[in-house]
Order: C-alpha cells, then sequence, then structure tokens
C-alpha cells in the first residue's frame, strides 16, 4: 500500500511496508505542475502491465514496480484492486502511477483540489 500526500507544490507517494522491496522504490516526488489528475479505477488491474523491469507480478496477489506498456512506463504497487488509484502526469519519468491507498476518493480529491488551476 502507499501513503499519498501534498507537501507544498509537490505530490509524495510513499511506498510502505515490503512494498518498498517489490516495487523496489520506497518514495515518489512529483511536482503538482506534472500532475495532469487522478481517479480511483479499480478496473485498472484487469488491464495489461506490460514488461516488468525491474518489479513483481504475482496476478491476483501484487503488482509492484516498474512496467513498459506502449513505450511508456507505469509504476505500479497494487494488491487490492477496490483500492487502485490512478495518477496521470506530464513530463516525469513516469506517465501514471497506479497505486493502493487506504481511501482511493479522499486521495482524488486530495490531489485534485491541490492542482494548479489553470
Amino acid at each position: 500500500m502507499s501513503k499519498v500526500h501534498v507537501e507544498g507544490d509537490e505530490l509524495i507517494v510513499e511506498i510502505e511496508g515490503l512494498d518498498k522491496l517489490w516495487a523496489l522504490k520506497s518514495r515518489l516526488v512529483i511536482p503538482l505542475a506534472n500532475v495532469r489528475g487522478a481517479t480511483a479505477d479499480p478496473g485498472i488491474v484487469k488491464e495489461s502491465k506490460g514488461l516488468r523491469a525491474p518489479g513483481t507480478h504475482v496476478p491476483g496477489v501484487i503488482t509492484a514496480g516498474t512496467f513498459t506498456l506502449d513505450g511508456e512506463r507505469v509504476f505500479w504497487d497494487v494488491h487490492d484492486a477496490a483500492k487502485a488509484l490512478v495518477i496521470e502526469l506530464a513530463d516525469e519519468r513516469y506517465s501514471r502511477l497506479i497505486v493502493e491507498v487506504a481511501d482511493p476518493r479522499a486521495t482524488v480529491a486530495l490531489i485534485e483540489n491541490s492542482l494548479p488551476h489553470v
């Protein structure tokens, strides 16, 4: 599972517990200016993950780490599909972050309310 919060003008994703080992990451820091939006999407786990490089994928158990699909890098950290959150990014190493959070709807609201208004 991950914890997502905002500090100043940055979105912070903290990877918790053993997921740090499976995902080979402990923290991601993204400028809010590069966050396009977020959605709760339990169906995302049924989509193709692409090539794992590096990471862990045990269907129905865990998807964690970096995956490449259609030339784009996607970061995953999901055990429970019902708690999946998709964060769309621009001008970053990853095009999307797909992480499990305790309350996806509240996290979507936090991110959307923190984005700079155009």
